[in-house]
């Protein structure tokens, strides 16, 4: 039975389309969106319109952006001898929000997953590659700690260590603020393995 008339509905099915966003939550938004004063309205959708027409990916580091180098390539103040290498645009921001990494990146857009049909050459590995053949002096490593962040890393430090460039993978262990109890046996290997003296 429909409740809502076809305009109404149309919206609903759209935003329900957006990963993570259920049929209920599609509906919130659909009713906020229509209360929202015109020029919001406007505002967002032409912000949506004007985002997928001019991002694109960074011609160095593969990021998203919408100028030719994104903000952290074009920084002179950056060490481009340091790459740390991401699955994703959001990993590159979490890690910027530490504002502890002075290197640069290099964003894979994925990680090599045979069980989905990933492999290496649907991610962006050429790329990286490509770049090593300049003056790099270490790949930092920050893959997901999943089965297919591991395998890319694997992947990435074989192909890199015949160069002689210096390959590290990120620490990972116990979160700060998590009760041992509930941390799983690998997490937990991990941090034994990683630990440093004190």
């Amino acid at each position: 039975m429909e409740y809502y008339s076809g305009q109404i509905n149309k919206l609903i099915e759209e935003l329900s389309r957006l990963p993570g966003i259920g049929a209920k939550t599609a509906g919130r938004l659909a009713f906020y969106i229509i209360n929202m004063p015109m020029e919001q309205v406007e505002g967002l959708s032409n912000a949506l319109i004007e985002a997928k027409r001019n991002i694109k990916y960074c011609s160095q580091c593969y990021t998203l952006t919408d100028a030719e180098l994104c903000p952290i390539c074009a920084n002179k103040e950056r060490d481009n001898k340091v790459i740390m290498v991401v699955e994703n645009t959001r990993d590159l921001a979490a890690y910027e929000k530490t504002g502890k990494f002075n290197g640069v990146y290099h964003v894979l857009h994925g990680a090599i997953s045979p069980m989905l049909g990933i492999g290496p050459s649907d991610i962006k590995l050429k790329e990286l590659i490509k770049r090593l053949e300049g003056d790099v002096d270490e790949v930092i490593i920050a893959t997901n700690s999943s089965l297919e962040g591991e395998t890319t890393a694997m992947y990435i430090s074989k192909l890199i260590k015949p160069t002689g460039i210096k390959v590290t993978r990120i620490a990972s262990g116990v979160p700060v603020g998590g009760d041992l109890e509930y941390v799983d046996e690998i997490t937990l290997l991990r941090a034994l393995e990683g630990r440093i003296q004190l």
